[in-house]
């Protein structure tokens, strides 16, 4: 099962909607410091408990391709949208996401009409 690990900028129902197709989600405002997690500390949780950071923030995609995995990421690359679209927007694609993350994708980056895994 995936498990992941959503973005202080995305909303809370990301997570909420995720936990209830089954996956272990949270948003960084589960942890006690909440919305003030830096970059780094969102890595050291996505490392330490095994989860996929969900951003809009590409300095994670930045840091990736400096760093490499993990953690793995899922940045999500919507533009300015609401909540109801961002969240239509990864039903629409999830059984797509989950495959690429299964085929060992570290980075997968869904745009409104597109998916990159790398």
């Amino acid at each position: 099962m995936l498990r992941f690990i959503v973005d202080t900028q995305l909303p809370g129902a990301l997570a909420t909607y995720l936990s209830s197709q089954g996956f272990d989600a949270i948003h960084t405002t589960f942890y006690p410091e909440g919305h003030l997690l830096k970059d780094r500390e969102i890595r050291e949780k996505a490392v330490a408990e095994n989860r996929i950071i969900i951003t809009k923030d590409s300095d994670f995609f930045d840091y990736f391709f400096v760093k490499g995995a993990p953690p793995s990421i899922l940045l999500l690359k919507v533009g300015n949208c609401s909540n109801r679209q961002l969240l239509a927007i990864v039903a629409r694609n999830l059984s797509e996401i989950v495959h690429l993350f299964g085929a060992d994708a570290e980075l997968v980056v869904v745009q409104t009409n597109t998916i990159i895994a790398y």
